[in-house]
């Protein structure tokens, strides 16, 4: 019995997954009050499966790349219930999850990272054929045909559409926020886990010249 969480990207999601069916899930649209949300969206959720938190086994949450702000948030509160409950907290990258959903075949998971980069992942038949990383759209790009070789591709997220007019022959996915149905999938087939830990692909901006918040990724 898993309960998965992500607060990495432009949602509040959550999922309860009993074996292989899904008993339960909600998403939010939201790019912030993530902290405030997470608690109230866990209990519906939880309400809704019929269940209670002490019959869970495990805490899947999302580790990132996404807002260096919602990373955190997801991470305090799985590692958290995890402690409470005495559960395994387990780990999912945001773009393994958005790929998850769609299947065999050759996914790109995209996530606009803004500044001129994305987030980008590459998964053969759900096996990552690269690390994530941070790259500038152009590099992005270039990896993309690189590890295409010419083959129908799928590009998914938020990042999908700046990389659409590079790849014309590519269905693109325009996915804001992880399915938690995913994280829930990903987070019960993972063996002997390790404690979550963020993935911060590059520093988080705190301030942009003038003074003015800058974009909250990381």
């Amino acid at each position: 019995m898993v309960l998965a969480l992500d607060t990495c990207l432009d949602a509040c999601s959550l999922a309860v997954l009993d074996g292989a069916t899904v008993r339960a899930q909600a998403s939010h649209p939201m790019g912030r009050g993530h902290q405030e949300a997470i608690a109230p969206l866990a209990q519906t959720v939880m309400a809704q499966a019929g269940l209670t938190f002490s019959q869970l086994e495990r805490i899947g949450v999302t580790i990132g790349p996404g807002s260096f702000t919602g990373l955190r948030v997801g991470l305090a509160f799985g590692k958290g219930l995890g402690a409470a409950l005495a559960i395994p907290v387990v780990g999912v990258g945001t773009l393994a999850a958005l790929a998850e959903p769609l299947g065999p075949g050759l996914v790109f998971a995209v996530i606009d990272a803004r500044r001129g980069q994305v987030y980008l992942q590459a998964f053969s038949d759900g096996r990552p054929l690269m690390a994530p990383d941070a790259l500038e759209v152009a590099t992005a790009a270039a990896r993309v045909a690189e590890l295409s070789g010419g083959r129908d591709a799928v590009l998914a997220g938020s990042g999908a559409v700046l990389l659409a007019d590079l790849m014309p022959a590519a269905r693109v996915v325009e996915a804001p926020a992880c399915d938690p149905a995913a994280v829930a999938r990903l987070a019960a087939a993972q063996t002997n886990p390790a404690p979550p830990r963020p993935l911060y692909l590059r520093a988080p901006d705190a301030r942009l010249p003038g003074g003015a918040p800058g974009p909250d990724m990381a």
